[in-house]
């Protein structure tokens, strides 16, 4: 491991304890040492999303009476990615010094406040990724939960009435989704509105979930591809909440399902495949049909370029995929696309 300074090495030095977090595919904590190595440029970003790194920097204090962390500082970057999906040393480097120079002009404490003013590399996460990413920060700190959770709790324990969705906050199913055990959660599912239903699916894909809960959402996926006028927008969201259970068989063969049906083709579901549950690609029969779906998708060759482009740049499904959209005996949907994509990519040259 090399010794030359990083971002997160600096705030430790200063003190600080640092978490990170992903905010681009899913919601969730990156091994210290994978961001080490991904600062150092020695190892490709794990999760890219359109050939970037979005990621959370948590520095935390220490309450000097308590010894219990304090009020987190947080900060939301945005870094390139080179062709081998490696940080771009000249946007680190600059992350650095304007930290340096911020700590000089300000002291500590101001300056992770000050760092993110104007910061070209800063962004701000969606309201509802937001809401998931406090949830589960606060979760994770042992702080206590929003005031939305109490009512969003007793709503997914079925005590205030199934119609009653519309007086439960966002940040109450965020937080409940982190808090409340899966066995009431699965009980919850086959229950729930589509609304709610979307919303407790898109907190709960970026954590592990339990077989339970699993079989349940399964169940439901199944009941609603197999609706004639099926909502896109509920299916994708299923597709998402069972994501991260991608390596089980039961999810694997919902989406082979899946795709075997007329939702499976729409350009919503297909991207919360790619998006949210692409280990499920590693599986060769499931990955060919889904180029198979997105070669013919419901939004052109367009939405198939932008969708394989994003994956290729997955560090553990890259290689996989070339392989596969190279393959002659390849169905002649992924063939024409793939082909049509490379055209496009000689023209923009």
């Amino acid at each position: 491991m090399t010794n030359e300074l990083t971002l997160s090495r600096f705030l430790r030095q200063a003190g600080a304890e640092i978490r990170v977090f992903d905010m681009g595919r899913r919601i969730g904590p990156i091994d210290p040492d994978t961001w080490e190595r991904f600062e150092a440029a020695t190892l490709p970003y794990p999760m890219p999303l359109q050939r970037k790194a979005w990621t959370g920097l948590v520095q935390i204090p220490r309450n000097s009476e308590t010894d219990q962390p304090a009020e987190p500082v947080i900060w939301f970057l945005r870094l390139s990615l080179d062709e081998q999906g490696l940080l771009v040393q000249a946007e680190r480097d600059y992350l650095i010094r304007r930290l340096m120079e911020s700590a000089q002009a300000h002291g500590s404490e101001q300056a992770g406040r000050d760092f993110l003013a104007d910061n070209p590399y800063a962004f701000q996460p969606r309201q509802d990724r937001m809401a998931l990413f406090h949830a589960l920060l606060s979760h994770e700190l042992s702080f206590p939960a929003s005031r939305f959770y109490a009512h969003a709790a007793a709503y997914l324990a079925g005590e205030t009435g199934w119609d009653q969705w519309s007086f439960v906050g966002y940040q109450g199913i965020a937080d409940a989704a982190c808090r409340l055990d899966d066995a009431t959660l699965a009980d919850a599912i086959p229950h729930l509105p589509d609304e709610p239903l979307v919303a407790l699916s898109h907190c709960l894909e970026s954590r592990t979930i339990a077989d339970r809960l699993r079989d349940a959402l399964v169940k439901r996926l199944d009941h609603a591809m197999a609706q004639t006028n099926g909502a896109a927008g509920t299916v994708a969201a299923l597709v998402r909440a069972v994501a991260g259970s991608a390596s089980h068989p039961e999810t694997r063969q919902a989406i082979v399902r899946l795709l075997k049906t007329r939702v499976g083709g729409d350009i919503e579901v297909l991207v919360a495949i790619s998006g949210r549950a692409w280990e499920l690609l590693a599986e060769p029969e499931l990955q060919r049909s889904f180029l198979q779906r997105i070669a013919t998708n419901t939004h052109g060759q367009a939405a198939f370029r932008q969708c394989v482009d994003d994956l290729l740049s997955l560090p553990s499904l890259a290689a996989d995929l070339r392989r596969t959209l190279r393959d002659e005996d390849a169905p002649a949907e992924i063939r024409l696309a793939f082909s049509r994509m490379l055209q496009d990519r000689d023209a923009d040259a």
